[in-house]
C-alpha cells in the first residue's frame, strides 16, 4: 500500500513540476515585455542577455501615456515620436464592445433557430453555413471594403465594426451545441402556459447558458480586441483608429537610428491588460461552459 502511495505521490509531483513548467513558459513572454519596458532604451542592449532591466527606468510608460516631454524621451533613446494612448484605448474599448454585444446576440438568436426550432431543411441549411468557416478571411476583405467605401463608412466606427456586427459560424455553433443539451421538458411547459419563442429564447435558454455565452463573448472580444488588418484599412485617421493600428505606427515612427522597443514593448503592455483583466474575471465562466451540459 505505502508503495502504491509513493508512486502516486511521485506522479502528482512530477504533475505538478510539468504544470509549473508550461506556466513559466506562458508567462516568460510578458516578463521580457515587462523588462524591456522597464529598460533605458539607449542603453537596452548594452547586457541583452540580462534577466533585469537594463538601467531601469519608468520612462517608456511615460512617453506612452503622454507625460513625458521630447528632451526626456530622446534622453532615453526615445524615436521621439508619440501615441495618443488613451485615444486609441478608448476606440478598441468602442469598437470591441460593439461587436461583442452585436455578434453575441445574433449568434445566440441564430443559434437558438439551429437548435431548438423544427423547419424545414434546418440542418442541411446549418451544414452550408458552416461551410463558411472554411473561407479565409482575407477572400472577404476586398468585397468588404468596396462596400464601406461605397456606403461612405471609411474612417468611422460603423465601417470598423459593419463586417464583424452580425453572426459568425463559429459563434453560432459553439452556442447551438450548448442549446442542443438543454432540456426540453422547461421549455414545453412554457409553451403550455403560452409562452412565445422569444419569451423562451430571452427568459429560459439565455440566462441557463449564461457560462457559454459569457465565453463566446470573451473570445470574440480578444478577436476584435486583437484585430489589425480590417481597421488598418477602414480607420486610419486618428480619430477612429484602435490600439493595434496605432502600435504598428508607432512602431514605424523612428526619427533616430533605431526604434523604442522600451516604449513600443510599454504601449504592448498596457494594451494587454484589459485582456489579461477579462481572463481573470470571467476565468471560472469558462470553466463552466466547458461542464456545461443543460439543466442540473
Amino acid at each position: 500500500m505505502s508503495h502504491i502511495l509513493r508512486r502516486l505521490s511521485r506522479r502528482r509531483t512530477a504533475a505538478w513540476a510539468i504544470l509549473v513548467l508550461f506556466v513559466l513558459i506562458t508567462l516568460l513572454p510578458f516578463y521580457w515585455m515587462l523588462r524591456i519596458s522597464l529598460s533605458n532604451n539607449r542603453t537596452l542592449f548594452a547586457n541583452p542577455g540580462s534577466l533585469m532591466p537594463t538601467d531601469f527606468t519608468f520612462g517608456a510608460f511615460k512617453r506612452v501615456l503622454g507625460i513625458a516631454t521630447l528632451a526626456e524621451a530622446t534622453a532615453e533613446g526615445g524615436s521621439g515620436a508619440n501615441i495618443d494612448f488613451w485615444r486609441y484605448l478608448a476606440n478598441s474599448v468602442v469598437t470591441s464592445a460593439v461587436i461583442t454585444v452585436c455578434q453575441v446576440f445574433f449568434s445566440a438568436m441564430a443559434a437558438y433557430a439551429f437548435a431548438r426550432l423544427r423547419w424545414p431543411g434546418r440542418e442541411k441549411v446549418f451544414f452550408v453555413f458552416l461551410t463558411a468557416l472554411m473561407i479565409p478571411p482575407i477572400f472577404t476583405a476586398l468585397p468588404n471594403f468596396v462596400t464601406v467605401k461605397q456606403l461612405g463608412l471609411l474612417n468611422t466606427y460603423a465601417g470598423i465594426v459593419l463586417p464583424y456586427l452580425f453572426m459568425t459560424p463559429f459563434a453560432v455553433f459553439f452556442l447551438r451545441q450548448f442549446f442542443l443539451n438543454i432540456s426540453r421538458e422547461v421549455e414545453e411547459a412554457a409553451i403550455v402556459d403560452g409562452a412565445g419563442h422569444a419569451h423562451i429564447f430571452f427568459r429560459l435558454i439565455v440566462p441557463m447558458s449564461s457560462a457559454p455565452i459569457a465565453t463566446i463573448s470573451l473570445l470574440v472580444y480578444i478577436g476584435a480586441w486583437n484585430e489589425y488588418f480590417w481597421p488598418l484599412l477602414v480607420g486610419q485617421e486618428n480619430d477612429v483608429r484602435v490600439l493595434t493600428v496605432a502600435l504598428g505606427i508607432f512602431r514605424a515612427q523612428s526619427p533616430q537610428a533605431g526604434p523604442d522597443w522600451s516604449g513600443l514593448m510599454a504601449a504592448t503592455l498596457l494594451a494587454a491588460l484589459p485582456v489579461i483583466a477579462l481572463f481573470t474575471v470571467f476565468g471560472r465562466w469558462i470553466v463552466n461552459s466547458i461542464q456545461f451540459s443543460g439543466i442540473k
